[in-house]
């Protein structure tokens, strides 16, 4: 996959999230998709880089995509990392099964995934980046080809 565009970018954020909705499903957790898809992508980058950078890129992220989606301004960036407020946006940014059955996304959740990948290429490049979201998501497949040995995210 050619990670530089951001259609591109908007376009994986979506996947995972749809991934972790589907995946969630299936273990009737009471996360929302963002925090888990957040919470993988901060636990793979903090074993490579630590806290403290995965706290700015996820501050840096987070500060970009409140232009977009005004929902994420209850949302902060903890110490660790992790987010705080999040659940204040969620039904907004969670994922909702419209009348046809798909998964439609808000504009908070895919803004922040978005532009943390975003950020990701930009300071890791692609294949640091590859490495780190199939570290992630160990089933999934993150190119356009198919492998046939996990699912498409």
């Amino acid at each position: 996959m050619n990670m530089t565009a951001a259609p591109e970018m908007r376009d994986l954020a979506h996947r995972l999230l749809t991934y972790e909705a589907d995946a969630g499903k299936a273990s009737e957790s009471a996360e929302s998709a963002t925090i888990r898809v957040y919470e993988k992508l901060r636990q793979s980058l903090v074993a490579v880089a630590g806290i403290a950078a995965f706290q700015s890129l996820a501050f840096r992220a987070l500060t970009q995509a409140k232009s977009e989606a005004p929902s994420l301004w209850a949302v902060r960036v903890a110490e660790d990392g992790s987010l705080q407020g999040l659940g204040e946006f969620e039904p907004e940014a969670g994922m909702d099964k419209n009348q046809a059955g798909e998964y439609s996304m808000g504009d908070g959740g895919i803004a922040l995934i978005d532009r943390l990948l975003s950020l990701l290429l930009t300071f890791l490049g692609k294949a640091l980046t590859l490495s780190l979201l199939c570290n992630a998501w160990p089933d999934a497949t993150f190119d356009d080809r198919s492998s046939g040995n996990g699912r498409r995210a």
